[in-house]
């Protein structure tokens, strides 16, 4: 090759483009490292779930990795729409109200009257499709704001956030929510084969990700939105079009992890949600997932949150207070940044 590359600087000719099957195997090579990085977690979750062990032997029973997954499954949505949002160059401030508006306004709707702050204005079977439509009608605005007028999306969900967070403080009067209606609560409370129908959800919602994100069109034309969005729409990708569903599909996962919060607890706080996004960035760039869009996986996602939980899991049964553990959640995130600068990636800045 350095012949070559030689004899054509002599002639002052540019060198030829590789040959297909040269071309074929540099993309052969660089897939199985891209495939390596989805599971770099993978080690550290292994160490902490020896520490864990270590710590108290209880960590490893049946009953508290089911109590890990459930209590994560919900936050892990929203870490899954974040991935799916910033994948595409996009932030999205507002996942964390969504998460408790969509199940508030249900709740306010269906909620016998007398109850709390609840009107009763529809039978307890509304409460599922009020949910799912406040989370499409989130993404609706955000997308006409961000997409349609052209406007920063920092901003425009800072906003979002803001607004959707004083809605459900104003409609439950700062009040909680309770008595909710069946339909409600089932899938944040009951059992599918054993394991909370929340953990089945999530894994599902998770491994239908992993599939669009990485064997689909759709999938593809995200990464090349998030890498250089002019590139994409010159290559005839319909950028609009891919952003809109991506922020309306974020908001709508959104929705259904406030709904199987809602269900687990049987009940929606006014503050449902609050301070929830520290946690989802934290998983997303633990994960690999980049703010600057274009990289990052679904499953690295899913890595991260979950080291996350079981962090919080050693710590709370080695009795560290729970402030303790919120200020270690701001250390990991610095020093997953300090990590990724250090192997030669740019991409968390």
């Amino acid at each position: 090759m350095p012949e070559t590359t030689a004899a054509h600087a002599a002639t002052g000719q540019p060198p030829s483009p590789p040959a297909p099957e040269e071309a074929a195997e540099r993309r052969r090579s660089k897939i199985p490292l891209a495939r390596l990085r989805d599971f770099a977690l993978v080690p550290a979750v292994i160490v902490i779930a020896i520490v864990g062990q270590i710590v108290n032997p209880i960590f490893l029973q049946s009953d508290n990795l089911i109590n890990i997954l459930q209590t994560m499954s919900e936050i892990s949505l929203l870490v899954l729409a974040q991935t799916l949002v910033l994948i595409a160059g996009r932030m999205d401030l507002s996942l964390e109200s969504t998460f408790g508006l969509a199940p508030g306004v249900a709740a306010w709707l269906t909620v016998a009257s007398g109850t709390g702050a609840g009107l009763g204005l529809l039978p307890g079977a509304w409460g599922i499709p009020i949910t799912l439509a406040v989370g499409v009608l989130v993404g609706v605005v955000n997308s006409l704001f961000i997409v349609r007028f052209g406007l920063n999306g920092f901003i425009v969900t800072l906003g979002m956030l803001i607004v959707l967070r004083g809605l459900l403080t104003g409609i439950s009067g700062g009040q909680t929510f309770f008595n909710l209606p069946p339909s409600m609560t089932y899938f944040g409370s009951t059992m599918w084969l054993g394991v909370p129908a929340s953990i089945w959800i999530c894994l599902l919602l998770f491994a239908a990700g992993i599939v669009v994100m990485g064997f689909t069109r759709f999938g593809r034309a995200l990464y090349a939105i998030g890498g250089n969005v002019d590139a994409a729409r010159a290559a005839g990708i319909r950028t609009d079009r891919v952003l809109w569903i991506t922020l309306i599909s974020a908001s709508l996962l959104a929705a259904i992890g406030g709904l199987l919060l809602t269900g687990r607890l049987a009940s929606v706080a006014a503050a449902q949600g609050d301070g929830a996004i520290f946690t989802v960035f934290a998983a997303a760039v633990i994960g690999g997932v980049s703010l600057n869009g274009g990289k990052g996986t679904v499953f690295g996602a899913f890595t991260g949150i979950l080291l996350l939980y079981m962090i919080q899991n050693v710590l709370t049964l080695a009795g560290v207070p729970a402030q303790w553990i919120q200020a270690l959640n701001g250390a990991i995130i610095l020093t997953a940044l300090a990590i990724s600068r250090l192997t030669g990636g740019k991409s968390q800045e």
